[in-house]
């Protein structure tokens, strides 16, 4: 009988370790890949092709963007990932306390929340903030973590309305979480 319990635990705990769900529940639809950066999509999360985004003016050092094909508010809720050539050497803890910085000059900044994430096996911070990007857009929530890899400098940011359910809030952090370069992916396939 012990045995037999002792199977049927071990079996479970397989089949929920290999299910594909976050701690949260947020399911891993789809694992990205551009050779450079990738991630893990939930359902309902789509790549932006790199036309549509420069003809939606998206600044040049966007290396990918993410949508869901779900409306909130009106909006889309969108993750963009922007890399840039550092000058100097310096930590990814560094670097993501300038990214906080940075963003404090925008109109109607206001900082919800900061706490410690793991992204690429960096602790870094996450950066909840509310902010108005433009004058003729909406305030809009903001989620976002930076990072140093092979001496590029990484931020991803999440986009959505001021207002999030905890399922879109899971969605979003499940993106940002599983962040990975391309040294990051090659150091963990050896």
């Amino acid at each position: 009988m012990k045995n037999r319990v002792f199977a049927l635990t071990m079996t479970v705990v397989v089949l929920t370790a290999c299910s594909g769900r976050d701690s949260d529940g947020t399911a891993c639809k789809e694992d990205y890949w551009n050779g450079v950066f990738g991630t893990c999509l939930p359902s309902d999360w789509v790549v932006i092709d790199a036309e549509t985004l420069r003809q939606r003016g998206v600044p040049q050092d966007t290396i990918v963007a993410f949508q869901s094909t779900i409306p909130l508010s009106g909006q889309f809720p969108t993750v963009t990932v922007t890399r840039e050539v550092l000058a100097n050497v310096v930590s990814p803890q560094v670097y993501s306390e300038a990214s906080v910085r940075a963003v404090t000059v925008l109109p109607g900044y206001e900082e919800l929340d900061t706490r410690d994430l793991r992204v690429a096996e960096e602790k870094v911070k996450l950066h909840v903030f509310k902010a108005q990007p433009t004058a003729d857009e909406p305030l809009r929530r903001f989620y976002q973590v930076s990072t140093v890899s092979d001496g590029m400098g990484y931020s991803i940011t999440a986009t959505t309305p001021v207002s999030v359910e905890a399922d879109l809030e899971n969605q979003v952090l499940l993106i940002l979480r599983e962040s990975v370069f391309a040294e990051k992916a090659a150091a963990q396939k050896e």
